[in-house]
């Protein structure tokens, strides 16, 4: 009888397990290499997985396969943005981290930084853009620099750091092509954290070093980009453990259940800014959120078998 890396409960509980990943958006090349990390981890540990690609019969597919749970590793829209999740939870399909309703709030960035606002956690100022006649209040108000966003992706795709109304104009067009809404955000200039969660606890905090302005999909991706993590991450125990409260704090704030990580900027004058929080963050050996399941002592194995025993 095979058991879980760390815990006593039988891998047959689970039932037949589809991991779902791939799809539709532009984190399509990401996703695949999640869900195929999280798939051979599933069969190691003795799981009966399956690797579904997500398309649009995905439903049909999965009651077809007798699926009786899932491990979502969908990230983007159509995975991450509780439109599959809200088709699972009509089909009765059981899956792996937050709901309906903390997935679409997380991966709209403005409305997530007005609720959280809202509770009082500090993040950057902000104006939505549908329009390009929105562009000169925008930078008035906001002044310079600036982070110009599609409003609804995520791996920092479309994300461009601008200093000036031309930049502006260009980034928010070229963001305008990816998204119906654009987030203008005052830039902070600091050092950028990370902080994952897992089943209402916060594990060790990553700080990131770039060669770049920021943790931009380059130097999330490519292996030459140069990036360093850093964890432990240099933080006094006590601004650290500050930081891992406010990140429970948003997690809460967005109703996020299960697993998710949450991205801040830290000033020069130590004050901590939530940028976003991903609810179906990467999960290839060397994503975020496993790393810092390594250095609280889990290893990937049972990582990935903690979130898939949350659909439980």
């Amino acid at each position: 009888m095979t058991r879980s890396p760390g815990t006593v409960r039988d891998a047959k509980s689970f039932g037949k397990v589809a991991v779902l990943y791939g799809g539709s958006s532009a984190e399509r090349a990401i996703s695949l290499k999640s869900g195929a990390a999280v798939l051979a981890s599933l069969r190691k540990s003795g799981v009966d997985a399956v690797g579904i690609d997500v398309g649009s019969d995905v439903v049909a597919r999965l009651v077809a396969a007798g699926i009786e749970r899932c491990f979502i590793a969908l990230h983007g829209r159509g995975g991450e943005d509780g439109t599959l999740q809200g088709a699972l939870e009509t089909a009765g399909i059981p899956y792996t981290g937050s709901g309906v309703l903390a997935s679409a709030l997380a991966m709209d960035k403005w409305r997530a930084k007005i609720i959280c606002e809202a509770r009082g956690i500090p993040t950057p100022p902000s104006r939505c853009l549908k329009s390009e006649n929105g562009l000169s209040e925008a930078a008035e108000s906001l002044g310079f620099p600036l982070a110009i966003k599609p409003m609804h992706e995520g791996s920092s795709i479309g994300v461009a750091r601008v200093e000036n109304p031309d930049e502006m104009r260009v980034a928010w067009r070229a963001a305008r092509e990816l998204d119906r809404e654009v987030l203008a955000e005052r830039w902070i200039e600091g050092t950028e954290y990370t902080v994952a969660l897992l089943d209402g606890e916060a594990l060790p905090v990553i700080r990131l070093e770039m060669r770049g302005a920021f943790y931009d999909y380059h130097a999330k991706y490519d292996e030459d980009a140069g990036t360093r993590y850093h964890c432990p991450s240099g933080l006094s125990g006590e601004d650290e453990l500050a930081l891992q409260r406010l990140a429970l704090e948003v997690a809460q704030a967005l109703a996020m259940s299960g697993w998710g990580r949450a991205d801040f900027f830290r000033d020069a004058d130590g004050q901590s800014w939530f940028l976003e929080l991903n609810t179906t963050p990467g999960m290839t050996t060397h994503s975020l959120v496993p790393m810092a399941a390594r250095a609280a002592g889990m290893d990937f194995d049972r990582l990935v078998w903690r979130l898939l025993e949350s659909s439980l």
